[in-house]
Protein backbone atom coordinates (compact mmCIF):
# COMPACT_ATOMS: atom_id res chain seq x y z
CA UNK A 1 0.00 0.00 0.00
CA UNK A 2 1.69 3.20 -1.20
CA UNK A 3 -0.30 6.13 0.22
CA UNK A 4 -2.79 5.86 2.84
CA UNK A 5 -6.19 7.37 1.30
CA UNK A 6 -6.97 6.82 -2.18
CA UNK A 7 -8.03 9.44 -3.91
CA UNK A 8 -11.08 8.07 -5.02
CA UNK A 9 -12.26 8.06 -1.56
CA UNK A 10 -15.38 9.65 -0.87
CA UNK A 11 -16.96 8.48 2.57
CA UNK A 12 -20.12 10.26 4.29
CA UNK A 13 -21.63 10.10 7.39
CA UNK A 14 -24.54 8.19 6.31
CA UNK A 15 -23.26 5.41 4.32
CA UNK A 16 -24.72 2.33 3.50
CA UNK A 17 -23.65 -0.85 4.91
CA UNK A 18 -23.21 -2.75 7.89
CA UNK A 19 -22.54 -0.90 11.34
CA UNK A 20 -19.59 -1.91 12.45
CA UNK A 21 -18.23 -1.92 16.63
CA UNK A 22 -18.26 1.68 17.74
CA UNK A 23 -15.33 1.31 19.96
CA UNK A 24 -13.18 -0.86 18.47
CA UNK A 25 -13.40 1.60 15.75
CA UNK A 26 -12.60 4.47 17.89
CA UNK A 27 -9.43 2.44 19.61
CA UNK A 28 -8.30 2.02 15.74
CA UNK A 29 -8.76 6.05 15.85
CA UNK A 30 -6.67 6.58 18.80
CA UNK A 31 -3.75 4.02 18.25
CA UNK A 32 -3.49 5.80 14.89
CA UNK A 33 -3.89 9.50 16.44
CA UNK A 34 -0.79 8.37 18.45
CA UNK A 35 1.31 7.70 15.45
CA UNK A 36 0.66 10.87 14.00
CA UNK A 37 2.76 12.54 16.00
CA UNK A 38 6.06 10.89 14.11
CA UNK A 39 4.32 9.91 10.85
CA UNK A 40 2.69 13.57 9.30
CA UNK A 41 2.15 11.21 6.05
CA UNK A 42 -0.89 10.15 7.68
CA UNK A 43 -2.68 13.22 9.30
CA UNK A 44 -4.70 13.76 6.83
CA UNK A 45 -5.84 10.36 6.33
CA UNK A 46 -6.43 9.75 9.72
CA UNK A 47 -8.08 13.03 10.84
CA UNK A 48 -10.38 12.32 7.63
CA UNK A 49 -11.55 8.91 8.97
CA UNK A 50 -11.58 10.00 12.91
CA UNK A 51 -15.18 12.34 11.53
CA UNK A 52 -17.10 9.31 11.36
CA UNK A 53 -16.41 7.57 14.55
CA UNK A 54 -20.22 8.28 15.76
CA UNK A 55 -21.50 5.82 13.83
CA UNK A 56 -19.24 4.13 12.25
CA UNK A 57 -19.53 1.71 9.06
CA UNK A 58 -17.79 -1.02 7.04
CA UNK A 59 -16.08 1.28 4.23
CA UNK A 60 -14.97 3.96 7.35
CA UNK A 61 -13.41 0.71 9.01
CA UNK A 62 -12.06 -0.55 5.48
CA UNK A 63 -10.23 3.68 4.67
CA UNK A 64 -8.68 2.86 8.30
CA UNK A 65 -7.78 -0.11 7.70
CA UNK A 66 -5.48 1.12 4.50
CA UNK A 67 -4.09 3.99 6.88
CA UNK A 68 -2.65 0.42 8.50
CA UNK A 69 -1.60 -1.44 5.47
CA UNK A 70 0.28 1.76 4.47
CA UNK A 71 1.92 1.65 7.84
CA UNK A 72 2.81 -1.91 7.05
CA UNK A 73 4.16 -1.23 3.85
CA UNK A 74 6.07 1.58 5.12
CA UNK A 75 7.93 0.54 8.67
CA UNK A 76 11.22 2.21 7.98
CA UNK A 77 9.76 5.67 7.25
CA UNK A 78 9.80 8.48 9.88
CA UNK A 79 10.75 12.16 10.80
CA UNK A 80 14.70 13.16 10.07
CA UNK A 81 15.63 15.71 12.11
CA UNK A 82 19.60 17.03 10.56
CA UNK A 83 22.11 18.18 13.12
CA UNK A 84 23.34 21.11 10.83
CA UNK A 85 19.87 23.46 9.58
CA UNK A 86 19.76 26.42 10.10
CA UNK A 87 17.15 28.37 12.67
CA UNK A 88 15.11 30.10 10.21
CA UNK A 89 11.37 29.65 10.30
CA UNK A 90 8.63 29.29 7.25
CA UNK A 91 5.16 28.01 7.54
CA UNK A 92 3.19 26.70 5.12
CA UNK A 93 -0.77 26.76 4.67
CA UNK A 94 -3.32 25.36 2.38
CA UNK A 95 -7.55 24.79 2.59
CA UNK A 96 -9.80 22.59 0.51
CA UNK A 97 -13.06 24.42 -0.57
CA UNK A 98 -15.81 22.81 0.96
CA UNK A 99 -14.44 19.45 0.90
CA UNK A 100 -16.57 18.03 3.86
CA UNK A 101 -19.58 15.57 2.25
CA UNK A 102 -21.13 16.35 5.45
CA UNK A 103 -21.58 19.71 6.16
CA UNK A 104 -19.82 21.76 3.32
CA UNK A 105 -16.74 23.21 5.73
CA UNK A 106 -13.27 23.22 4.25
CA UNK A 107 -9.74 21.74 5.51
CA UNK A 108 -7.33 23.40 6.98
CA UNK A 109 -3.50 21.89 6.70
CA UNK A 110 -0.62 24.04 7.70
CA UNK A 111 2.98 22.94 8.77
CA UNK A 112 6.06 25.17 10.30
CA UNK A 113 9.62 24.11 9.32
CA UNK A 114 12.58 25.42 11.80
CA UNK A 115 15.33 25.49 8.63
CA UNK A 116 14.70 21.90 6.91
CA UNK A 117 13.76 20.26 9.71
CA UNK A 118 9.18 19.54 10.54
CA UNK A 119 7.99 20.96 14.08
CA UNK A 120 4.60 21.52 13.96
CA UNK A 121 1.96 20.30 11.72
CA UNK A 122 -2.29 19.95 11.49
CA UNK A 123 -5.02 19.24 9.13
CA UNK A 124 -8.41 19.95 10.61
CA UNK A 125 -11.76 21.15 9.13
CA UNK A 126 -12.35 24.47 9.93
CA UNK A 127 -15.39 25.72 12.46
CA UNK A 128 -17.32 27.51 9.75
CA UNK A 129 -18.64 26.90 6.35
CA UNK A 130 -16.75 29.36 3.93
CA UNK A 131 -18.49 30.48 0.34
CA UNK A 132 -15.00 30.71 -1.32
CA UNK A 133 -11.68 29.56 -1.89
CA UNK A 134 -10.39 32.81 -0.91
CA UNK A 135 -12.18 32.82 2.49
CA UNK A 136 -11.30 28.99 3.10
CA UNK A 137 -7.44 30.21 2.71
CA UNK A 138 -7.79 33.53 4.57
CA UNK A 139 -8.53 31.81 8.04
CA UNK A 140 -5.47 30.09 8.09
CA UNK A 141 -2.60 32.56 6.42
CA UNK A 142 0.36 31.59 8.25
CA UNK A 143 3.14 32.66 5.64
CA UNK A 144 3.79 30.79 2.40
CA UNK A 145 -0.23 29.71 0.61
CA UNK A 146 -0.95 29.47 -3.22
CA UNK A 147 -4.12 31.58 -2.92
CA UNK A 148 -3.23 34.80 -4.44
CA UNK A 149 -6.68 36.24 -3.79
CA UNK A 150 -6.20 35.70 -0.01
CA UNK A 151 -2.60 37.27 -0.21
CA UNK A 152 -4.16 40.57 -1.65
CA UNK A 153 -7.06 40.92 0.84
CA UNK A 154 -4.37 40.63 3.84
CA UNK A 155 -2.30 43.08 2.31
CA UNK A 156 -5.22 45.32 1.36
CA UNK A 157 -7.90 44.17 3.77
CA UNK A 158 -11.33 46.86 1.73
CA UNK A 159 -14.35 46.09 2.69
CA UNK A 160 -15.74 42.73 0.19
CA UNK A 161 -18.48 40.81 -0.31
CA UNK A 162 -16.56 37.91 -0.04
CA UNK A 163 -14.83 39.22 2.81
CA UNK A 164 -16.90 41.08 4.91
CA UNK A 165 -18.28 38.13 7.35
CA UNK A 166 -14.74 36.32 7.97
CA UNK A 167 -14.26 36.00 11.98
CA UNK A 168 -12.55 39.50 13.41
CA UNK A 169 -10.22 37.00 15.10
CA UNK A 170 -8.56 35.94 12.14
CA UNK A 171 -7.33 40.12 11.55
CA UNK A 172 -4.95 40.06 13.86
CA UNK A 173 -2.58 38.59 11.04
CA UNK A 174 -3.27 41.18 8.91
CA UNK A 175 -1.59 43.32 11.80
CA UNK A 176 1.10 40.93 12.11
CA UNK A 177 1.70 41.81 8.21
CA UNK A 178 1.43 45.70 8.91
CA UNK A 179 3.95 45.29 11.58
CA UNK A 180 6.72 43.24 9.39
CA UNK A 181 6.31 40.00 11.85
CA UNK A 182 5.74 38.05 8.61
CA UNK A 183 6.09 37.82 5.28
CA UNK A 184 3.33 36.25 2.99
CA UNK A 185 3.98 34.90 0.04
CA UNK A 186 2.43 33.23 -3.20
CA UNK A 187 3.93 29.56 -3.78
CA UNK A 188 2.83 27.45 -6.66
CA UNK A 189 0.53 24.65 -5.25
CA UNK A 190 2.62 22.07 -6.19
CA UNK A 191 5.53 23.18 -4.18
CA UNK A 192 3.28 23.93 -1.20
CA UNK A 193 3.83 21.63 1.69
CA UNK A 194 0.64 22.05 3.60
CA UNK A 195 -1.29 20.56 0.59
CA UNK A 196 -0.24 16.93 2.06
CA UNK A 197 -2.62 17.73 4.80
CA UNK A 198 -6.03 19.30 3.18
CA UNK A 199 -6.64 15.78 0.59
CA UNK A 200 -5.71 12.45 -0.66
CA UNK A 201 -3.06 12.99 -3.10
CA UNK A 202 -2.16 10.64 -6.27
CA UNK A 203 1.83 8.61 -5.07
CA UNK A 204 4.16 10.61 -6.63
CA UNK A 205 2.98 14.07 -5.51
CA UNK A 206 2.26 12.49 -2.27
CA UNK A 207 6.22 10.76 -2.32
CA UNK A 208 7.73 13.74 -3.14
CA UNK A 209 5.64 16.02 -0.60
CA UNK A 210 6.59 13.40 2.17
CA UNK A 211 10.24 13.25 1.94
CA UNK A 212 10.19 17.62 1.61
CA UNK A 213 8.67 17.24 5.28
CA UNK A 214 12.08 15.41 6.16
CA UNK A 215 9.52 11.78 6.48
CA UNK A 216 12.16 9.20 5.44
CA UNK A 217 13.58 5.93 5.81
CA UNK A 218 17.02 4.56 7.18
CA UNK A 219 18.51 4.69 3.76
CA UNK A 220 18.99 8.52 4.19
CA UNK A 221 20.11 7.80 7.91
CA UNK A 222 22.88 5.47 5.77
CA UNK A 223 24.09 8.69 4.12
CA UNK A 224 24.31 10.93 6.86
CA UNK A 225 26.53 8.22 8.34
CA UNK A 226 28.99 8.34 5.68
CA UNK A 227 28.64 12.13 5.38
CA UNK A 228 29.57 12.67 8.80
CA UNK A 229 26.51 14.78 9.64
CA UNK A 230 25.43 12.64 12.73
CA UNK A 231 27.03 13.54 16.06
CA UNK A 232 30.12 11.32 17.01
CA UNK A 233 28.79 10.10 20.25
CA UNK A 234 25.38 9.04 18.37
CA UNK A 235 26.80 6.88 15.15
CA UNK A 236 28.17 3.56 16.97
CA UNK A 237 24.40 3.16 18.25
CA UNK A 238 22.33 4.49 14.95
CA UNK A 239 24.74 2.05 12.91
CA UNK A 240 23.65 -0.70 14.83
CA UNK A 241 19.89 0.13 14.43
CA UNK A 242 20.34 0.51 11.15
CA UNK A 243 22.45 -2.57 10.58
Amino acid sequence: MTTPMSTNTTLDAYEDGKAVDQKEFRGMIGSLLYLTATRPDIQFAVCFCARYQTSPRTSHRQAVKRIFRYLKFTPELGLWYSSGFSLSLRGFSDADHAGCRIDRKSTSGTCQLLGTSLVPWSSRKQASVSLSTTEAEFGKIPLLIDSTSAISVAKNPVLHSRTKHIDVRFHFLIDHYEKGDIDLIHVATENLLADIFTKPLELSAFARLRGELGVTGWRCVDNALIKGEIESQWTGFIALLVR
